[in-house]
Formats: C-alpha cells, structure tokens, sequence
C-alpha cells in the first residue's frame, strides 16, 4: 500500500500509517470488515486491541458498531412512545424532560457515542444553569432508563449514567399539618369541599381517587370507602376514569367515624341519588379539575385560614402521618395508602421529637412498674459462696430484710 505498511495476522489485520499511529481492521461475524474506531501508538496495542475483539465474537458478546448510530433523540422518543401501560401524566413528565433538558444536548449525538463524559458534562450544564435538582434527578433517571434499553438492544455494551447518587431526589420537606389546622381549612373553603377535605386527610385518599369516588363506592353504615378507580389527565389535555396506577391502590379504607356524618350531611345536600353520582363535583356537576380547582377554590381557602404554601396533597401526607403515630406498622401503613413498595410508607415511620418522647415515657412508665413489682417481692438471702465470707454490705442487706 502506498501509504502504510500492513501486516495479516490469523484473526484482522494491522497496519502503520505515516502518521506513525496503528490501525486495526477485522471482519465481523456479518462477514463486514470494519476498522477499529481508533487508532493505536503502536502494533502491540493494535494487535492487543484484535485479540479482545476476537474473544468478544468467540463469547457472543460482539455489538455491532453500526446499531448505535442512531440518534439518540430519534432513538429516546421511540422510547417512550413504546413504553406499555405508561400514564398520561408519565408520558407528558418524559417528553417534557426529552424536549426541555435532554434533547438539547444529546439529541443529535449517536446513541453509541454517549460516554461517562458526556453524562457528567451536559448534567453539570444543568446544574449550572440553575435547572432544580429535583428536574436534573428526573432527567437523569430518564436517560439511564433509555441507555438501559440500548445496553438490552445490543447497541452499547454498558449504561454511561454512573453518577453515584444522581438519580436521588431531594426533595423539600412537606408541611405536616395538625388536626387543628385541617379543620382551619375545612371550615375556611367552600362548604362543598368541607367533606373533600376531611376525606383527603383522615381517609389518605389521592387528588384523583376523590375525584373519581361515587355513591356505591361509600359505605356509610360500616365507615369505609372503596377504591378501584382514579380520575387521570390524558396527553391532550382532557380526563379519564381509569384503574389505579397499581393492584395495591384497589382497596377498602375505613375512616373515624368523627367524620363519617360530615360525608353523610355532603352526600344528601350535594350528590344526585344514583349509584354512579360523583361524590365530588364542581357546582356545575362536572369532573373536578385539579388546575381550576387549586385556582378558584384551594389557593383562597388557604389564605383565609392563615396558611402558606400547603398543596392539596399535604391533606394525604397529614393524613399519612396522624396513622403512623397512632400505632400503624409498616404493612398497615402500605395497605392504608394503597402502596405495593414500603418506600413511601418508610417515609411516616421517621422518627420526631415528640414521637421518641412518648417512647421514652413510655419506657419510663413500664421501668417504673416493674420496680414496684419487684419492691413488693420477698427478697431472696444470698449466701457467699463456699470458703468466703459474706462481705460487710451483704450482712447489713440481711440484717435489713431480717426486720
């Protein structure tokens, strides 16, 4: 050749460009000879490289670089769209963070060529770009979920997302509202969400499952409600009744029976009487929306009752938490909120400063009776042991239970 000098061996074969730098070339199991996608300082290193390559087509490990030159936008957006059983909220969070905080950077870049550098780089760009750490968390998540794929489609041999500790979220501590706070804003909002409320608190239901509750779903005589469906966005924007996210979220959750008359008083002023009357409606009779709702009926209620910056969904957290400090274990806790994983239900079982007093009353309580218990027990004489004399306090204890 007229510019380097090659030489075969048994498995590809090597060659010295002028450069002085070593290219390597191999034939593939597709029967294509491809070069290696760099090259090398000397012979050694090139014919070093071959051999590894050699024993990745002997072991089946052979990915063919040409599957990972796809985009990776074209590839992520097939991704999602492909996903089964994603919720329409889910569906519009990932083409969000695709066309928001992925995309962008990566987009064009073949997924193949995505390395550990590349990740560092464009979720550092983020950071510093003041994106929260809760969205980059998200975005990240997202594309380790793709790369996962790629890794399962043969296109790369392994996840670059290896950032330890990047997909954690840390997200701000939720206010925990009291009973008495709750019943502030019971009293504070429209009369027909009182009942909304107090359901969303004491019974730890979500947004959509209150909306999506009917007459037959509630059990007024036994104090109990019934979940088996919830109310969900879809992709354009409307809604629709729809089965919990998981089999965990079907369940029957009874409630205190403090507030089952305030649910009765709701259902006979504001409900039609018919099995599948909606529990909660706007006053025109429609679906409630969570947007329009927040705006015209929760954001003043809030501020009538002197509160700031509490969402609907801290009623659920208060909720969670008055059941966690009643006593409720770990399985209850999942049960109750209708979770099939205890990472959330570990969440109510953190311990606070009032929770570890009531611990150590309690110990103090139970110490205090066991000494009693045993005050009131005749004391045994104890005896030295054969060849010793009893000591001086052991002859006063004696002397002492003698009396």
């Amino acid at each position: 050749m007229p510019n380097a000098k090659g030489r075969r061996r048994r498995f590809g074969a090597v060659r010295e460009l002028h450069s002085g730098q070593w290219q390597a070339r191999y034939r593939g199991p597709d029967g294509i000879t491809r070069p290696a996608d760099h090259t090398f300082p000397n012979k050694t290193a090139a014919e070093r490289w071959l051999t590894r390559k050699e024993t990745e087509i002997l072991d089946g490990d052979w990915i063919d670089p040409d599957t990972g030159q796809v985009p990776f936008g074209q590839y992520a957006q097939a991704w999602v769209n492909e996903r089964p059983g994603l919720r329409p909220k889910t569906i519009e969070l990932y083409r969000y963070l695709l066309h928001r905080h992925l995309l962008p950077a990566l987009g064009a870049s073949p997924v193949a060529d995505i390395r550990e550098p590349n990740v560092r780089r464009w979720r550092k760009q983020l950071l510093d770009a003041d994106v929260s750490e809760i969205t980059v968390a998200k975005a990240y998540r997202l594309l380790k979920a793709v790369m996962n794929t790629a890794v399962d489609d043969g296109m790369i041999r392994r996840n670059p997302c290896r950032i330890k500790g990047a997909a954690q979220e840390a997200s701000p501590e939720r206010p925990v509202l009291n009973v008495a706070q709750v019943y502030e804003l019971a009293d504070a909002i429209d009369p027909r969400y009182r009942a909304l409320v107090l359901l969303g608190t004491f019974g730890s239901l979500r947004w959509g499952e209150l909306a999506a509750l009917r007459r037959c779903d509630v059990d007024l005589a036994a104090g109990t409600i019934r979940v088996e469906r919830q109310l969900t966005l879809t992709t354009s924007g409307g809604q629709q009744f729809g089965p919990p996210k998981t089999n965990a979220g079907r369940r029957v959750v009874p409630v205190p029976a403090m507030i089952v008359p305030e649910l009765a008083q709701h259902m006979s002023q504001y409900i039609e009487d018919r099995d599948t009357a909606l529990i909660f409606t706007s006053p025109e009779g429609m679906p409630l929306r969570h947007s329009n709702f927040t705006r015209r009926v929760w954001l003043p209620a809030v501020r009538q009752a002197g509160l700031s910056g509490v969402h609907f969904h801290d009623l659920r957290h208060a909720g969670n938490t008055f059941t966690a400090h009643a006593g409720a274990n770990l399985r209850e806790l999942m049960a109750r909120m209708g979770h099939s994983t205890s990472r959330a239900a570990m969440i109510y079982l953190h311990s606070t400063d009032e929770r570890q007093r009531t611990l150590a009353d309690a110990v103090d309580k139970a110490a205090r009776a066991d000494l009693r218990q045993a005050k009131k027990r005749p004391a045994k004489t104890r005896k030295p042991a054969k060849g010793k004399s009893a000591s001086g306090t052991e002859v006063a204890r004696d002397r002492k239970h003698a009396l």
